[in-house]
């Protein structure tokens, strides 16, 4: 049972991270929409548990990365909306 939602969570972060991709290459978001942002992180964060369990750890590494990204562009676009006017 463990596994099935292991590798369910990591379709479903697969899933959202190529979702993404696609709109912002199909121009129906851009990169800095605040779905863009959250769909990598949520889908990396997906991956850090799926790579974790399966002991994946060069991908768990450049998975935290990724995540860590997607926040420090969450804390950005928080600040350019609140230095606007």
């Amino acid at each position: 049972m463990t596994v099935i939602i292991i590798e369910t969570i990591g379709w479903i972060g697969s899933l959202l991270i190529l979702a993404a991709y696609y709109l912002n290459m199909q121009h129906k978001i851009l990169a800095t929409s605040a779905f863009y942002i959250w769909a990598n992180l949520i889908g990396g964060f997906c991956f850090i548990v799926n790579t974790y369990y399966h002991h994946a750890f060069p991908s768990m590494t450049l998975n935290i990365i990724w995540v860590l990204i997607a926040v420090v562009s969450l804390i950005n676009a928080k600040k350019k909306k609140i230095k606007k006017p």
